[in-house]
């Protein structure tokens, strides 16, 4: 009985000789990213030795006030890479990564995929505009660009599209030039991308005769100019009696 008593006073739950396990924190309320872990949204649990993830917190102590830099769903266990260094303030700035860069765009509803573009998607990012002869043009300047917030919010609901007027994307430093711009010489579209998809697009672009000739008019040889047929003289009434004119 003194056994028993410890160990439930130690949180550990007798298992009849077989390993018990260490705790583990995991997440028992929902997690937004960006802001600060409430001790009612996570617990420790018992979780077999065997499997235990690599760093994983064992005291809720050490979560408890911390940044999440991801969003977080009930049943996983929280790890030091989720979670933003010690002494961060929240918001935005704290779900960077290293190295990264944020940068917020002006969109409409048709250029930000009709609200389907939300935080966590992966986008192209295309720019249309007018090149030094004048001439339109079209072009993907970025690939798989991650999208951080919509708005002001950094979390969303992929069932419920929201249309905004905002949308801020992570890049790298010499993504965010390219980014800043393609904004100053013509409008910016995202293109939707499945979050599997790891391709890189690297085209060149179309121009306006890409799309306003086929491909066979754009190939084939000129065809020479067809001469119009002479108009006929008028002569008066004609008139037809059976088949004799």
């Amino acid at each position: 009985m003194a056994a028993f008593f410890a160990a439930r006073w130690m949180g550990i739950t007798p298992t009849n000789g077989q390993d018990s396990g260490v705790k583990v924190v995991i997440v028992e309320q929902p997690v937004e990213a960006g802001k600060a872990v409430a001790a009612s949204q996570i617990k420790a649990v018992i979780w077999p030795g065997s499997s235990v993830p690599r760093d994983a917190f064992t005291r809720t102590a050490d979560v408890v006030g911390r940044i999440a830099r991801v969003s977080m769903i009930p049943g996983e266990p929280v790890l030091p890479g989720k979670l933003a260094p010690k002494g961060a303030t929240g918001g935005l700035s704290s779900i960077i990564p290293e190295g990264k860069r944020a940068i917020t765009v002006k969109v409409n509803e048709v250029i930000a995929v009709a609200g389907f573009a939300l935080p966590g998607s992966q986008v192209d990012v295309l720019v249309s505009g007018k090149d030094a002869n004048k001439q339109p043009f079209s072009r993907t300047v970025l690939s798989r660009i991650k999208v951080l917030a919509v708005a002001q919010e950094t979390t969303g609901e992929p069932d419920k599209p929201k249309v905004v007027n905002a949308v801020t994307l992570e890049l790298t430093p010499s993504d965010a030039e390219k980014l800043d711009l393609a904004r100053n010489i013509g409008t910016l579209s995202l293109v939707l991308r499945n979050e599997l998809d790891t391709s890189v697009i690297n085209s060149a672009g179309v121009r306006l005769p890409d799309i306003t000739s086929t491909p066979s008019a754009r190939t084939a040889a000129p065809s020479p100019p067809v001469k119009a047929a002479p108009s006929p003289q008028y002569r008066g009434p004609e008139e037809i009696r059976g088949t004799s004119r």
